[in-house]
């Protein structure tokens, strides 16, 4: 037996229920605890008075009521719907949506019947109860082609239901008090059809198609929708949430309250409806209602926290309330967040994260350390209005990399650059992206635009070059330019742009000079205008451009510097034929060579001349002391071979690897010696005997004086200047020599210097020192000459009475027997030692102590003072001091011990109390910083008792 749930009567209408009970089961029909049971036999005939194929005794009730008992009929069912709304919590009196609802029950399908005329008729096939087809005549539904009840026994009933959908020139409805879902014409709609809506509330009435005999609306009326009572509430939106499938309006109430996300307002995904959520308090109890971007006043986006009022609304068919007509009462204050852009004395400015703009905002709103506040540091702030003018309020820092303006594409891409960014910006220009590319993108050419920031490097972009970038999109207004701006290298192919070459010349603190190919003067650049990453040195060869200065027209400068394998810059151009000549001109020897220790300014160097013959004409040829090869200078009358170089920039010529082929006989005689002494601009060159010293001036010298050193071996001439001294000239430093000869004594013998040499002692006349033999043995007593080439150190300075080893050996010119390898023995303790440098007590002239610096010190031992060393002296022959080196220590020193403090100060130390107003104070003048300027002290001072020593 079926059953169908009756909807609960209220007290005034016992009367009519009573009545009612009667009727149904004068019938045939049961009724048991508010529930009607249809006996099996009757709900599987076939009723004639039914015209929606549900309950079978709907037609009879409808003949069985007055129209009277309709009225009260559909307030009974109004007030279901009104008693359907289920509080939200117990006790509460205000209505709240629910999952279920009271409204009319559905029958069970078991119970739905084929309606046909004839019910003692053949068993046919069961019409769908949604079938789309139907053959439809509009002029039959205004003229007598059907009757209001759908058997066309008498007038009809009105109905309410709502238009579930709605097409070009039909659609179809939901009933509202049953199961059902009726065919209607556009035609039957009284009213503007452009009014009508999927949705909307529609009162009509029921007849039958009288081709098919199915159901049908006719004469559809809009109503409007019911509502609770005209009372606006003050409520408040909810958080964001996004809108998907279980937030659509058939009485489900999600439990999140939210407000309808930006960029679902207005639309979303088939079968989809955007809502949001409103919440309102009524006696201490909180309620939530759904809207939907419709039920909002105004063009306005509202946010969760925003305050509004509205009225409540229960939908017919689901009994579910929501809000509408949604006004906003307040906007929430909304945090924005931002960068800091600058900062001022007293205020700075924030571009803000969501729009395209910046905020003033003063520094008594920072909330924070407002010393640690920068520009690029991120921050958060509240906006207000101030005299009419946004400012930011309640300024708080953010962790840096919260705030991004920008998404980068991963992918790179690569254009031309169109457009460049002009140098000195005009007065006009106010776009902050000036510069222009082009690239093709996909399968479009597009203009991108780039500022100064979206370059890699700060190297000078031209109109043409051939570049690789990334596309940055703003979040705030989408707009889209180029950045990481790098140049490729084959951007030359395009711009074709004139290149020169040159070399790195000097070099200062961010910029330099350009010694170029083809221009006089030096070639100002910057560090910035450099492409590789590897800084540049002096003489490297570079290629770059020339530009004109934007400050000044007059002058031009180098940009875009690419540096170039060593070899390919060349000045100048050298023939491969080889000339011969003979020397017409010497380079004046005052030219060659000047003091190394006095720097003089540069001038232009003098030359030779060389005079040769080239095709049967007689031409001369100039010659500098630079361009000579080996080590012999040529002179007046030498004949020479050479090649012919000429300068790229102003064509002069000049002869390069001058080489001396026959000396001319007429020249005087050449000598060999031994540099032995070298002062500030002049030397002493000891002789091939060893037993005197001639002086030559650095003027005389033929090469690099730099490269001269003690013991050196030379060639020179004699000659005779005021008051006949002899001096040497044209000194050339040649291939050394075997200075002492073969016959060495392989006996080791020890002796003690009587006399130094002459560069030790300049008060003397003779140039050589002389060794006396201490050891005991036949030759104790003998004396024995040396030189500077028999010292084993040619920079050792001995002293008189210094013990010394040493070897014989024979002179092959004169076969004088001399002192050679000598190596002096010395002993001695460390005196003192400081940070650097200490002495030791050896005397040296009238010096009681000798200088040595630790780097002398071998092994790298730390010296304490006591410990006994051995050393080696050393003359500074432009100075005229001695000094150790080569230090080793031989033997430690005793360790020294620390002496306590006497009792005196100790008593004092512990007599003396912090309170003590006689006690001596420290008192800081300026705050200690440490090495790398932090304040303070980074270990704990710990106490310490007074009178003892850690």
């Amino acid at each position: 037996m079926s059953s169908l749930p009756v909807p609960p009567l209220l007290p005034v209408f016992t009367l009519w229920l009573a009545a009612l009970v009667t009727v149904l089961k004068a019938v045939g029909y049961e009724v048991k605890r508010n529930r009607i049971f249809i006996p099996s036999a009757t709900a599987s005939k076939t009723c004639n008075k039914c015209v929606c194929s549900t309950v079978c005794a709907c037609g009879a009730l409808q003949e069985l009521l007055s129209d009277d008992d309709k009225r009260i009929e559909n307030q009974l069912k109004h007030a279901q719907v009104m008693s359907s709304v289920p509080k939200m919590e117990r006790g509460s009196s205000e209505p709240r949506p629910a999952h279920t609802s009271t409204a009319p029950v559905p029958i069970p399908r078991s119970s739905s019947v084929s309606c046909h005329p004839h019910p003692g008729s053949k068993k046919h096939k069961r019409t769908p109860l949604y079938q789309r087809s139907m053959s439809f005549d509009p002029n039959m539904l205004h003229s007598n082609g059907h009757t209001a009840f759908a058997n066309g026994s008498g007038p009809g009933i009105r109905e309410t239901g709502m238009v579930e959908k709605l097409l070009t020139s039909y659609g179809f409805i939901q009933c509202s008090e049953r199961q059902a879902r009726l065919f209607f014409h556009c035609s039957q709609y009284n009213g503007n059809l452009q009014e009508l809506k999927v949705g909307d509330d529609v009162e009509f009435e029921v007849s039958s198609d009288r081709r098919t005999g199915k159901p049908i609306a006719v004469k559809l009326l809009k109503i409007k929708p019911e509502v609770l009572p005209e009372e606006r509430i003050s409520g408040q939106v909810g958080p964001d949430l996004h809108a998907y499938a279980l937030t659509m309006l058939h009485g489900y109430i999600h439990p999140v309250v939210s407000a309808i996300p930006a960029y679902l307002d207005g639309k979303s995904a088939p079968g989809q409806v955007p809502t949001g959520s409103v919440c309102y308090e009524r006696n201490g109890e909180v309620f939530y209602l759904t809207y939907t971007p419709d039920d909002i006043e105004g063009n306005i986006h509202l946010d969760s926290g925003d305050k509004v009022s509205f009225y409540m609304e229960t939908n017919k068919l689901t009994g579910a309330v929501s809000a509408r007509n949604i006004q906003l009462v307040k906007k929430k204050q909304m945090r924005c967040q931002g960068v800091v852009c600058a900062t001022k004395e007293a205020f700075g400015f924030i571009e803000r994260a969501d729009v395209v703009k910046e905020i003033f905002f003063h520094y008594s709103e920072f909330k924070g350390d407002l010393e640690a506040l920068q520009a690029g540091d991120d921050v958060e702030f509240t906006i207000k209005d101030r005299n009419g003018k946004e400012v930011a309020t309640d300024v708080r820092l953010l962790p840096q990399g919260t705030v991004i303006f920008e998404d980068i594409s991963i992918e790179q891409f690569e254009g031309t650059v169109t457009k460049v960014i002009p140098k000195v910006p005009t007065k006009n220009q106010n776009d902050p992206l000036p510069g222009r590319i082009t690239a093709r993108i996909g399968y479009t050419d597009k203009e991108l635009p780039f500022g100064e920031k979206d370059t890699k490097s700060k190297v000078t972009l031209l109109e043409g070059d051939h570049i690789q970038f990334n596309i940055s999109t703003d979040r705030r207004d989408k707009l889209e330019r180029a950045t990481n701006i790098d140049i490729l290298p084959d951007t030359f192919n395009f711009t074709k742009e004139s290149r020169e070459m040159g070399v790195i010349a000097a070099i200062r603190d961010g910029f330099g000079f350009i010694k170029c190919v083809d221009r006089d003067a030096r070639m100002f650049f910057h560090f910035s205008e450099v492409l590789e990453e590897a800084p540049l040195h002096i003489s490297d060869e570079v290629e770059f451009t020339v530009v004109p200065d934007m400050l000044s027209a007059q002058r031009n400068h180098a940009v875009r510097i690419k540096k170039l394998p060593k070899g390919t810059v060349s000045f100048h151009t050298q023939s491969e034929q080889r000339f011969m000549g003979v020397i017409d001109k010497e380079v004046p020897s005052a030219a060659k060579n000047v003091s190394p220790s006095k720097a003089k300014d540069p001038k232009e160097p003098e030359e030779g001349v060389i005079a040769y013959e080239d095709c049967g004409v007689k031409l001369t040829i100039p010659y500098f002391a630079k361009d000579l090869e080996g080590t012999s200078t040529p002179q007046a009358g030498d004949k020479v071979e050479f090649s012919i170089n000429e300068v790229k920039r102003t064509g002069l010529q000049s002869a390069v690897s001058v080489r001396v082929l026959n000396r001319n006989s007429s020249n005087a005689k050449r000598l060999h010696g031994f540099v032995a002494t070298l002062k500030d601009n002049f030397g002493f060159i000891e002789t091939a005997n060893h037993d005197q010293e001639i002086f030559f001036h650095y003027s005389e010298m033929c090469g690099d004086v730099d490269n001269l050193d003690l013991g050196d071996t030379v060639e020179y001439t004699m000659s005779k200047g005021k008051g006949n001294k002899v001096s040497a000239e044209k000194v050339t430093k040649v291939a050394p020599v075997n200075s002492i000869g073969d016959d060495v004594s392989t006996t080791i013998m020890v002796g003690k210097v009587v006399r130094p040499l002459r560069s030790v002692d300049p008060s003397q006349n003779e140039y050589q020192g002389l060794i006396e033999i201490t050891e005991e043995g036949a030759n104790k007593g003998q004396n024995y000459p040396f030189g500077i080439m028999g010292m084993s150190s040619k920079s050792d300075c001995l002293q008189k009475g210094e013990s010394v080893k040493f070897q014989v050996c024979t002179i092959p010119q004169t076969g004088q027997k001399m002192g050679c390898n000598i190596v002096p023995q010395r002993r001695a303790t460390v005196e003192s030692v400081k940070d650097l440098f200490g002495f030791i007590t050896y005397e040296v002239g009238d010096s009681k102590k000798l200088f040595f610096h630790v780097k002398e010190v071998q092994d790298g031992l730390e010296l304490q003072t006591g410990d006994e060393v051995e050393f080696s002296v050393v003359l500074n022959q432009r100075t005229g001091k001695c000094s150790a080196c080569n230090v080793r220590r031989v033997s430690e020193g005793p360790k020294q011990v620390v002496a306590p403090r006497p009792d005196r100060l100790v008593n004092r130390l512990k007599s003396i109390t912090l309170d003590d107003a006689s006690a001596p104070r420290l008192v800081i003048v300026r705050q200690p910083r440490g090495p790398d300027s932090s304040k303070g002290f980074s270990v704990e001072r710990k106490t310490r008792q007074p009178g003892v020593i850690d």
